[in-house]
């Protein structure tokens, strides 16, 4: 029985193969009943159920396939072991975004194209149309090794895809294009600050390329900066020497920068100049309110004091003298000078007043006495010596019997007075008064002056 039961399992077996084998011999007339069934379901006049061909699985040569990629070794650049590979270089500045004093550098976006020959890229076309590919085909073939020399920071943008074009013509031509923000460094000269003009450079370099591009920088006019105006642009080509490695192709990209002066004279120097002029206001007040003078110069020097410190923390701490370094520093010395001028006049005036009380507790009292003893005089007394000691010795103020106590001492011995001659006591009476005179125009024509020189040097 078993015998029996494997004899029929192996008959339904070959059975079964043969009618499989039948079907796979005549399989396209299934397939032309399936087309047909196909065709009769669908209506004419019925779209939705109509399909476009897919044109991507069209028997045509793929991109990889017609440019020959896996052909070639791409590692190397085109012609290796001859000359250096001409590429042409194309910038356009799309925007300048930062410029800072306190690092050094300056923050650049751009388009950098690049132009060269690969003629293993080379490809059979009827209408003579170019290839434009993005950024995956870029990391199968040879680019020109470009970097930027005294680069901080640098990226390619991303957004929404990576901002990469290559483009390659029948002729092997290559166009290679992407949008780059740089920061690199800038070697900025501050000893005229804020009166300074600043010329930074973009540096290209490239280690297998001999780069051309002095004629091919463009740039955006709507191009502005807050603190700068945009002078010029301009290329040069140089050789950079390394001593290891050799000489290379360097491209330089340059542009020249103008300084705003208008936020520096509101913020820094118009403050500075009002508080010069604010200390002048001490040589109109009376020497004796000393509770008005003397806060009044120390509020000036102080204000002088931040504004100096608020300028330089937002500067590099540089090791020459800036030119508003000197503006301030000026100002300050002359405000510090109105003090230093009351504390002169002060003092003086209090020495006065004490040998003034020393006399007067030497001298015999004279109080209503309108005509003195001819005895008391001394015979030395003129007219000339009246006038002298009016003007060194009291004020006019002061009524005539004061000036006869004044005149008094000027006798040559025989009075009480310390001095044997009328002119060797004169040089005790100073009049203070006058200082504040003098000072109400050596210190507003000394400034005045100086800013004359200043600005006729700086500007």
């Amino acid at each position: 029985f078993v015998k029996w039961h494997i004899c029929w399992i192996t008959s339904v077996y070959l059975l079964l193969f043969g009618y499989v084998r039948k079907l796979l011999q005549h399989r396209h007339f299934f397939f032309k009943w399936e087309n047909a069934l196909k065709s009769a379901l669908s209506l004419p006049c019925s779209p939705v159920l109509r399909r476009s061909p897919d044109m991507t699985k069209s028997p045509v040569t793929k991109s990889e396939q017609l440019l020959r990629i896996d052909d070639h070794d791409f590692t190397m650049r085109p012609g290796f072991g001859g000359p250096a590979i001409p590429v042409g270089v194309d910038v356009q500045v799309e925007s300048l975004d930062t410029i800072s004093e306190v690092d050094m550098d300056f923050t650049m976006t751009l388009y950098l194209r690049h132009y060269w020959k690969d003629e293993r890229l080379s490809f059979p076309s009827t209408n003579n149309q170019s290839m434009t590919f993005d950024s995956r085909l870029v990391r199968k073939i040879w680019v020109p090794d470009m970097f930027f020399v005294h680069s901080k920071r640098s990226f390619i943008h991303d957004t929404t895809t990576d901002n990469v074009m290559l483009r390659v013509y029948p002729d092997g031509n290559v166009l290679y294009s992407l949008r780059i923000t740089v920061t690199s460094m800038c070697n900025m000269d501050l000893s005229r600050f804020p009166l300074d003009t600043q010329t930074c450079s973009l540096e290209i370099e490239s280690c297998e390329s001999l780069m051309k591009g002095n004629d091919s920088l463009k740039t955006d006019d709507r191009i502005s900066l807050s603190q700068f105006l945009i002078q010029k642009f301009h290329t040069t080509t140089k050789l950079a020497f390394y001593s290891s490695t050799g000489w290379y192709n360097r491209l330089y990209i340059h542009f020249t920068l103008r300084r705003h002066i208008f936020f520096f004279l509101l913020q820094t120097y118009f403050p500075a100049t009002l508080m010069v002029m604010l200390s002048w206001v001490s040589f109109w007040i009376d020497r004796r309110a000393v509770p008005a003078r003397v806060p009044l110069g120390i509020t000036t020097v102080l204000t002088m004091s931040t504004i100096i410190t608020g300028v330089n923390a937002s500067m590099p701490r540089v090791s020459y003298i800036k030119a508003v370094d000197v503006y301030l520093w000026v100002s300050f010395v002359f405000v510090f000078l109105s003090v230093i001028e009351y504390a002169a006049v002060n003092y003086l005036t209090t020495v006065q007043e004490r040998k003034e009380r020393k006399l007067r507790d030497q001298l015999p009292c004279t109080c209503g006495i309108s005509h003195p003893d001819p005895m008391i005089m001394n015979a030395s007394y003129s007219d000339i010596d009246v006038n002298a000691t009016g003007n060194y010795s009291m004020p006019e103020t002061r009524n005539k019997q004061e000036r006869t106590l004044a005149q008094l001492v000027f006798g040559d011995g025989q009075g009480r007075g310390p001095m044997k001659t009328s002119w060797g006591y004169m040089s005790m009476w100073i009049d203070t008064h006058a200082i504040d005179k003098y000072s109400r125009v050596i210190f507003p024509g000394a400034y005045t002056l100086f800013n004359i020189i200043y600005w006729s040097i700086y500007s």
